[in-house]
């Protein structure tokens, strides 16, 4: 809308028009007049004026035929219109809503009442304007957009397709930063590391179809895929039936531990009735996992062509080799895991245990489940 407001008054009697238009310039409002209804269309056309004062008693078109017009004409048909009428009866009121208009005013009217109403409809008017003018601004983002999706096409899949093959948190980072993206420089920062696998799915993978072999990966990892989606987990990689997610990066959080043995709680939960369904099947299968804290230094590696998003350091290590001693259904963790969670979990201690690759024994625990 223009920032001094167009009018336009429309009445057959000159007095009338000039007792408005006297009114409204006193406002702060340009006006312009129409003396009867071709002109009135035709001014609203070349002027299109931010609002309409119609007189609807007018000789040969009257008002409502105006109305009609004006707000069958897409170009036109936003601009508000006030009936302006010396008849008082509902159904000539209704009448004139119906055509279209937008508000009505019985003559002789209070001036107070006439600017209050006129205000009232351009401040619509106002923001309708505001409306067109960020969908026109959508519309020429949009072009540009397509634009340079149909000479990007390949680049921009690429971004579409990322957030299959890395964790969302970082396939959202590579995506609104690219490769220049702060948190895929290598840091030290501590994490919570969980990895988890199948027991007997070595033995199981020996003597079963290819088929077979899929079919179960498939199954095993849409039920947890899910999970870890929701628990904010990092999903470094898979190893065949085996996967390791950490937690507070690259998104800190300040609950990893808590985060960690919920989401493994409800994985074995998950895990045990899949497996209930191939035990059915005559397929012999359990699920252990391993947790430990500690530091390990994060960003990526690989080579031009193919990087991964990776954690290295000894609480890899220790959560990789936890999850090898665990037996089906079980939960390892270290004792500052189970401190950690001690307040919602269940654990029992099991004694110091020898970890390939570590010079010491380290004290393991078993998580049982959650509290109540």
């Amino acid at each position: 809308m223009r920032e001094r407001p167009l009018l336009l008054v429309v009445d057959d009697i000159e007095e009338n028009i000039e007792i408005v238009r006297v009114r409204l310039e006193a406002q702060g409002y340009d006006v312009a007049t129409a003396s009867n209804g071709p002109e009135a269309l035709e001014q609203a056309g070349r002027l299109r004026p931010d609002l309409v004062l119609l007189d609807i008693m007018m000789p040969g078109m009257d008002g409502i035929e105006v109305t009609k017009r004006l707000k069958s004409d897409e170009a036109l048909r936003a601009i508000p219109i006030i009936l302006l009428t010396a008849k008082s009866s509902i159904k000539d009121v209704v009448a004139g809503l119906d055509a279209g208009g937008d508000d009505y005013l019985t003559k002789p009217f209070e001036p107070t009442t006439l600017v209050a109403r006129v205000r009232s409809l351009l401040r619509i008017k106002t923001l309708y304007d505001t409306v067109q003018a960020q969908a026109a601004e959508l519309a020429v983002l949009n072009q540009d957009l397509q634009t340079r999706v149909q000479q990007q096409v390949q680049e921009l899949e690429r971004l579409r397709d990322l957030r299959r093959f890395l964790a969302p948190q970082i396939a959202d980072m590579i995506a609104s930063k690219g490769r220049n993206a702060e948190i895929l420089e290598h840091h030290r920062r501590e994490i919570v590391v969980l990895f988890c696998d199948l027991r007997g799915f070595t033995s199981f993978a020996e003597i079963a179809a290819p088929e077979e072999v899929m079919a179960l990966l498939k199954a095993y990892h849409s039920t947890l895929g899910p999970l870890i989606h929701s628990a904010e987990g990092t999903l470094e990689r898979f190893t065949g039936d085996g996967m390791m997610i950490f937690f507070n990066d690259p998104i800190p959080c300040p609950d990893a531990a808590a985060r960690a043995v919920r989401l493994a709680v409800a994985m074995r939960d998950k895990i045990q009735a899949l497996a209930h369904d191939w035990g059915l099947r005559g397929y012999s299968i359990g699920f252990g996992i391993g947790i430990s804290q500690g530091y390990a230094t994060l960003g990526r590696i690989g080579f031009e062509g193919r990087f991964d998003y990776a954690a290295i350091g000894t609480v890899t290590n220790v959560a990789a080799r936890l999850c090898s001693e665990a037996r089906d259904n079980q939960i390892l963790v270290t004792q500052r895991i189970a401190a950690e969670v001690e307040d919602f979990a269940t654990t029992i201690s099991l004694g110091d245990f020898p970890l390939k690759g570590l010079s010491r024994p380290v004290p393991i625990y078993n998580v049982e489940g959650l509290k109540i």
